[in-house]
C-alpha cells in the first residue's frame, strides 16, 4: 500500500506544501496529489500562526499523511534580517503542527546536495527531464520542486 508524505518549504510568510503518494516500487515515480501555497493571514502574528497551525495539522490528519519533511533553516552569510527570523518562526509552526499528526523531519538543503546524486539541489530543480522521470500525477509548479526534492532524497535513503 502506498504511503502519503508531504514536503514543505517556507519563504517569508508563504508555505509551499506538496502532498505526495509514495508508491511501493522504489523506481516508480512519486505521485503528486496536491501542490498548494498557504499564505499567512495579515494582522496579529500569533493569531495568524494559530490559524496556520490548525490548517497544517488538519490537512495532514484529514489526508492520512504519515511523514512530513520541511526544508530546514540555513545559515546565511552576513547579518540576519528580520525576514529570515519571521520565516523561521513560521517554519517552526509548520514543524510543530506536522509533529502533532505524523513523523516529521527538518532537512537542510545542503545535506541533500551532499548526499543525493551527483549534482547540487539547484541543478536538479532546473532539470525538467529529472522531474518528468521522478514525478507523475498533478502538475508540479517549478517553485514547489524544492519541497518535493526533500521527499525524493529521503525516499532514496540518502
Amino acid at each position: 500500500m502506498a504511503n502519503r508524505w508531504a514536503g514543505f518549504s517556507v519563504v517569508g510568510d508563504v508555505v509551499t506544501m506538496v502532498d505526495c503518494e509514495i508508491p511501493d516500487g522504489e523506481n516508480e515515480p512519486i505521485v503528486i496529489i496536491a501542490d498548494d501555497t498557504w499564505k499567512l493571514q495579515a494582522g496579529d502574528r500569533p493569531s495568524a500562526y494559530h490559524v496556520m497551525y490548525r490548517r497544517c495539522s488538519n490537512y495532514l490528519k484529514e489526508n492520512g499523511i504519515t511523514k512530513a519533511f520541511v526544508k530546514a533553516s540555513a545559515l546565511t552569510m552576513g547579518s540576519t534580517k528580520l525576514a529570515h527570523l519571521t520565516s523561521a518562526e513560521l517554519r517552526g509552526v509548520i514543524i510543530s503542527a506536522a509533529a502533532a499528526q505524523c513523523d516529521v523531519r527538518a532537512i537542510p538543503k545542503a545535506l541533500i546536495s551532499r548526499t543525493y546524486g551527483n549534482r547540487k539541489v539547484d541543478e536538479y530543480l532546473q532539470d525538467d527531464v529529472f522531474w518528468d522521470e521522478n514525478t507523475t500525477g498533478r502538475a508540479l509548479r517549478k517553485n514547489s520542486r524544492e519541497a518535493v526534492m526533500i521527499v525524493i532524497a529521503v525516499r532514496s535513503g540518502k
